[in-house]
């Protein structure tokens, strides 16, 4: 085998990881922890089915590999969870740790490209960077919905919070804002979060 090709599968192989890093948002109907491998996956479907909704065009290939790629820091980096101030003090490093010696395993071009394409995601500026953040929020919103605002509850995680996290949501998609807000309002009339 040669070295490119060995590279490409060592990575293949290492990235299998992601599905060992489970987050606090819960599958739907009460499941068990989701991982970050199910949860990239179900951003990226989103993003192609919700695409019409973005405020502005998108390359949806573009987002759908931001949505697949974006959390594979949290292999060596762990899951910071969203509310989690503390812990979001020490994200980026931790992440940019990861991001060096993960997209290191590739080919030296697919390293770039994957690298540019993370450091996109993060920098939120680009329409594709913003419709792919509007997915990372609005996915666990959905799951955290069906679920009665259980992960809410038992965090004690407040309407203003969530608010928060979501205002960014409107940069990618004001429909879809528009949807998580409905949603926060239900969960605050039902009290699962405090105002």
């Amino acid at each position: 085998m040669d070295k490119r090709l060995k590279q490409q599968l060592d990575f293949s192989l290492e990235i299998d990881k992601e599905k060992n890093v489970f987050r606090q948002t819960h599958l739907s109907g009460h499941g068990r922890n989701e991982n970050d491998a199910e949860h990239a996956w179900h951003m990226a479907i989103m993003a192609y089915l919700l695409r019409e909704y973005a405020n502005e065009e998108v390359d949806i290939l573009k987002v759908m590999m931001m949505c697949l790629i974006h959390d594979i820091v949290e292999i060596d980096a762990g899951d910071t969870y969203a509310y989690d101030f503390e812990g979001l003090k020490t994200q980026k490093s931790r992440e940019d740790a990861a991001k060096e010696r993960i997209f290191s395993l590739l080919p030296d071009d697919q390293r770039k490209e994957l690298v540019a394409l993370f450091d996109e995601f993060e920098e939120y500026e680009t329409p594709e960077a913003k419709y792919a953040h509007a997915m990372d929020n609005l996915q666990p919103l959905i799951l955290n919905n069906s679920n009665d605002g259980g992960d809410w509850k038992e965090h004690g995680v407040s309407a203003d919070v969530v608010y928060g996290r979501q205002s960014k949501t409107k940069l990618g998609s004001e429909k879809l804002y528009e949807v998580a807000d409905q949603i926060i309002q239900d969960h605050i009339r039902k009290g699962n979060l405090a105002k």
